[in-house]
């Protein structure tokens, strides 16, 4: 796999979740968790602008953040199936945060260690708040897999129907890290009392610019002021 196609996915990945969490704004259940929702977005777009700018100058065609964010149609994305998701109830925004979030620290773990020095250095930084993002989801868990009759069933509706989908984290290079994310998710579904479900039917193609409709419903609200008033600055 090229340079480019790597940090695309990362950037992509990053985007799509950023924009999904940023869907919770003035709706979550709590004042304080609006916020925090609306914080790990954030950091989540940080991390995508990194990415997708210096993604633009490894293809070397004159693309920059925005045009790779706004310009690209559904099947130049690469970002996993997971984060596209619709986000459901709260609990299913909590299991992709999760899952995703664990991963992206390990993930993020192994490229601050490798031999590209630029990616390294958005990999460190990128990796604090991933940490903070994994603690946030598990805490949340745990709360409402532990907690009433009706949250536990809504959170292990969540991650029965998230699983298959967490497949496509470990294509590639990434297929080593799928042990460890393993042991730490099943560390805080025990604790939350939770069953991780069986492997099988695990949908993919994301990764290849084969997405879910809900993707392009995502890409028509994002992008449409950009594609309306092209050039436009603030």
């Amino acid at each position: 796999m090229s340079s480019v196609e790597r940090v695309l996915e990362l950037g992509d990945d990053a985007l799509v979740a950023a924009q999904r969490l940023g869907e919770w704004c003035s709706s979550a259940p709590e004042m304080e968790e609006d916020i925090a929702l609306a914080n790990i977005a954030l950091d989540q777009l940080g991390a995508a602008r990194l990415l997708l700018t210096y993604a633009g100058e490894l293809e070397g065609r004159g693309r920059d953040e925005d045009d790779l964010a706004f310009l690209r149609e559904d099947r130049e994305f690469r970002n996993v199936l997971l984060v596209e998701l619709d986000n459901g109830d709260f609990a299913v925004t909590i299991g992709k945060l999760l899952f995703l979030a664990i991963f992206q620290r390990m993930l993020y773990d192994q490229l601050r260690a490798g031999d590209d020095p630029r990616l390294a250095g958005i990999a460190a930084k990128a990796r604090k708040e991933s940490a903070y993002h994994a603690e946030h989801a598990a805490l949340w868990a745990v709360r409402l897999g532990d907690g009433t009759e009706e949250s536990h069933r809504r959170m292990q509706a969540a991650v029965d129907a998230l699983w298959p989908y967490t497949h496509e984290l470990f294509e590639g290079d990434a297929a080593g890290l799928r042990e460890a994310w393993l042991a730490e998710v099943d560390e805080v579904l025990s604790e939350a009392t939770l069953t991780r479900p069986a492997d099988g039917w695990a949908p993919s193609g994301g990764r290849q610019g084969v997405h879910t409709e809900a993707l392009s419903k995502l890409l028509a609200e994002m992008q449409v002021l950009h594609r309306a008033h092209p050039g436009a600055t603030w």
